[in-house]
């Protein structure tokens, strides 16, 4: 398996432009190195439908978030654990995510 890399500074810096709706965060383990989007919906119907989509997502990426659901809110967290931070694989999932969204 090939080793999976962490964003250089200059693709951490393209983020802010790339993924407007996300920001720079920390893991629940503390690391420094994530980005992270909140979501508000209607009711939790529709919050936990939408955390469905998202693990179809995650499933066919080989990615999957950290995630904490309260009634109609979702905070996902993406950080890539094998690359010690950040990677391409954060910036692909949160892309999808984006799109169903």
């Amino acid at each position: 398996m090939a080793k999976i890399e962490k964003l250089t500074d200059s693709e951490r810096a393209a983020l802010v432009d790339l993924l407007p709706a996300w920001s720079f965060a920390r893991t629940n383990a503390g690391q420094n190195d994530a980005i992270e989007r909140k979501f508000v919906f209607k009711d939790f119907s529709e919050a936990f439908a939408f955390m469905a989509r998202v693990a179809l997502l995650a499933e066919k990426h080989d990615h999957h978030p950290e995630w904490t659901n309260v009634y109609n809110r979702v905070a996902i967290t993406l950080s890539t654990h094998d690359a010690g931070g950040l990677s391409v694989r954060d910036i692909q999932l949160a892309e999808a995510i984006d799109m169903i969204a």
